[in-house]
């Protein structure tokens, strides 16, 4: 049960409805999250400007994905968990072990996206302070100075949604 609202386009805020109704043209469905964003049409337009401009970094959908359900797990957002799960094994084409490891805060079998995890949760554990050496392995990956900040990026993303869903 929501302790927040979950607007439908009609009880939203005017600021908000096209916003929603946008989402709800190209998905053909309003998705939970954005209900509860509505709530505060700043936050929503925040989460949809967010999530295009991550979308379009150097990071691959499923370096992306690696972010998002590592944030996920951490910050115990379940339903993030597995929206991001979905969205791993059909837009991303990852492997079940890898996700599985992902949602589990495990090593996973792909070097790069071991990296991305380990880097995500480095990210969250010190607020972005990293050390000298995990962002060297990071590096060491073959990730740039730029992809290092996409990770920060994406945890900020993570965090909105999570904090969100968590909250409502």
């Amino acid at each position: 049960m929501s302790r927040l609202p979950l607007l439908t386009i009609e009880e939203a805020a005017e600021a908000a409805r096209p916003l929603l109704k946008a989402v709800e043209d190209r998905n053909g469905y309003l998705p939970n999250l954005l209900r509860i964003l509505a709530n505060a049409p700043l936050a929503l337009e925040t989460y949809l400007t967010v999530s295009k401009i991550n979308a379009a970094g150097t990071l691959t959908i499923a370096e992306r994905e690696a972010v998002q359900i590592t944030a996920a797990a951490i910050h115990g957002c379940g339903f993030c968990v597995a929206g991001h799960t979905n969205i791993a094994y059909k837009k991303a084409g990852m492997e079940t072990a890898t996700v599985e490891a992902l949602r589990g805060l495990q090593p996973i079998p792909d070097a790069k996206l071991q990296a991305v995890a380990a880097f995500t949760r480095a990210v969250i554990a010190r607020r972005g302070a990293v050390s000298d050496a995990e962002l060297a392995e990071f590096r060491q990956a073959g990730f740039s100075d730029a992809a290092a900040l996409e990770v920060v990026l994406g945890v900020s993303l993570a965090t909105l949604c999570n904090f969100a869903n968590n909250l409502g």
